[in-house]
């Protein structure tokens, strides 16, 4: 049986957390930081779990993550 291959965009992206849940980053928060309020830009750097409905194809294009 030959290895799976990881989608090494996801990889990039994606983090396991200790009890094996998936870390994302949120979007809009690259540029344009000036208009955003500091409640804003403070919610945005919690780092959210990947939505339950989703969790089943990221492991799949994640098989050794």
């Amino acid at each position: 049986m030959p290895k799976m291959k990881t989608n090494r965009a996801a990889a990039k992206r994606f983090k396991k957390t200790g009890s094996g849940n998936l870390k994302r980053n949120k979007a809009y928060r690259r540029h344009i930081l000036t208009k955003k309020s500091a409640k804003t830009k403070r919610n945005l750097r919690k780092q959210p779990l990947v939505d339950s409905t989703n969790v089943k194809n990221m492991k799949k294009i994640l098989p050794y993550l």
